[in-house]
């Protein structure tokens, strides 16, 4: 893939805006090895190989194994995910997926037993920001492969 739009060419605070949210959810306390996992799902979802090049490295980083992030994609056949992961990985499927059907309320349910509703406002936001940067490494081209744990902090 050839990059279309390199840092030069990005709008004065484009990059800082999105790391200004990303830096307010990595901050909230959220299990970050979750986090990572769901990036992980997300971003095959959207077909994104930069983040997912990422993500994959920094859920190893923190502790995640190679067998649950080969399989995420088939997480509800796979064995090794707990409830509160699977509830995590519908709910970002169904917010990736929004225009497909409505939103379940049996997914905000399933949440809500592992998940308080500020908890929930912050889930979303992580949801909807990996969709964001996914969306933007896609349209920008930004190559994959080279990425290093921890590069953004």
């Amino acid at each position: 893939m050839t990059t279309r739009i390199t840092n030069a060419d990005l709008p004065a605070g484009l990059i800082d805006a999105m790391r200004h949210v990303q830096q307010y959810i990595d901050a909230a306390g959220m299990d970050r090895r979750l986090l990572e996992l769901m990036r992980t799902r997300v971003s095959q979802i959207n077909g994104c190989a930069y983040c997912l090049d990422m993500h994959h490295k920094e859920a190893l980083h923190e502790g995640e194994t190679v067998q649950r992030l080969i399989s995420v994609a088939a997480w509800r056949e796979a064995p090794y995910y707990s409830p509160k992961e699977r509830a995590v990985l519908a709910f970002a499927e169904r917010l990736t997926f929004v225009s497909e059907e409505k939103h379940a309320e049996s997914l905000h349910d399933e949440l809500l037993e592992h998940f308080s509703k500020p908890e929930i406002a912050l889930l979303s936001l992580a949801v909807t920001q990996i969709n964001s940067w996914n969306r933007l490494m896609c349209s920008f081209g930004t190559r994959a492969g080279n990425y290093q744990v921890g590069q953004h902090k």
